[in-house]
């Protein structure tokens, strides 16, 4: 590695410390974490580094308190070296499934969500759409959350003048599976076409291998879906994930949906069998094919109907007991709507 790249890493992994950090973060502070990661920096040379990210407007130097990342320090962090994070999504899958801690008999435990923030002034149009997402067996599970301005949601706080919604994500299906003693290989996001209420073929794929993104975060922003359609009369295109489990699990796995359907977060669209191509797509020798649900399919009707949401897939994991039936939702977020 040059010493141009270390320098720069240097400087990514000062924002990336500054990003996760709920607070201000002191340049001890900052020294410390960077020297965790295996980085050899002494406190002089972290001032330096945060003088420079301060004039180039990335930080912001509030004093005793420390530093703070800014909006376009953000946007720097996540358009760095697009290259090096080929990959995240899978690697991040398999962190989240096996940090998540849901007991599927005890009904508690951490699951895994997508977080979108919608604008409070848009509420009164947009539940009653989520709802219709739901409703039509399209969202993954029937539970859902709510994350008022100011608070926390993984990476991001919630901002002014907007709520997070918080969505079921798919991978939780994986970390169930796993916690069953059953791994799961995560294929590749897709866009399914469905006639009458059916699958009838994928019409796009996106391996998790190969993006930096949600691949349903990119056909949601392309306005590939068509979850109009699929709610109004069972054509359209909706967000899937393909997954493939050991062919003898299979069983097991089909008994597993049915209790995650009685705890609200059946996910799996449909199971093929051992060796069998699943809507023409192949699976590897011992292994099964299963399609699940996309937990961000909520939020794509919005963006058909006009509605800019912001979301981000696999945003963090939170309390089961958090989650509440997606029939409450108007109830819930009365409170934020504008009189």
């Amino acid at each position: 590695m040059s010493h141009r790249e270390k320098i720069e890493k240097k400087r990514l992994s000062i924002l990336k410390s500054l990003q996760e950090a709920e607070h201000c973060l002191s340049s001890t502070k900052l020294t410390q974490q960077l020297q965790a990661m295996g980085h050899e920096v002494s406190g002089r040379t972290i001032r330096l580094y945060l003088i420079e990210l301060d004039r180039e407007g990335l930080t912001v130097n509030h004093g005793k308190k420390g530093r703070k990342i800014t909006p376009r320090g953000i946007k720097e962090l996540a358009a760095a070296k697009t290259y090096e994070k080929i990959g995240f999504m899978a690697a991040k899958i398999d962190q989240l499934t096996y940090n998540m801690t849901f007991d599927l008999a005890r009904k508690s435990g951490t699951v895994i969500i997508n977080v979108s923030m919608l604008p409070m002034d848009k509420l009164k149009r947009s539940v009653p759409l989520i709802k219709r997402v739901y409703a039509a067996g399209y969202a993954m599970g029937n539970l859902m959350s709510l994350f008022p301005p100011g608070q926390r949601a993984g990476e991001f706080t919630v901002p002014e003048g907007c709520v997070g919604i918080g969505t079921a994500c798919s991978i939780t299906l994986s970390g169930v599976l796993l916690a069953a003693g059953i791994p799961t290989n995560s294929r590749f996001g897709g866009l399914l076409e469905l006639q009458d209420k059916l699958p009838r073929r994928f019409v796009e794929l996106i391996s998790y291998e190969g993006t930096t993104v949600s691949p349903l975060e990119i056909f949601i922003r392309s306005g590939m879906t068509d979850y109009v359609g699929a709610t109004k009369n069972g054509n359209g295109r909706i967000g899937v994930g393909f997954r493939e489990i050991p062919a003898d699990s299979r069983n097991q796995v089909v008994e597993i949906e049915n209790q995650l359907e009685k705890v609200g977060l059946g996910g799996f669209l449909t199971i093929g069998w051992p060796g069998q191509p699943l809507l023409d797509i192949p699976v590897s020798e011992g292994r099964a094919g299963a399609v699940v649900i996309g937990g961000l399919n909520p939020m794509a009707i919005l963006e058909e109907e006009g509605i800019r949401v912001s979301s981000r897939a696999m945003s963090c994991l939170i309390e089961y007991d958090r989650l509440f039936h997606y029939r409450e939702l108007e109830q819930r977020v009365r409170p934020y709507i504008p009189q």
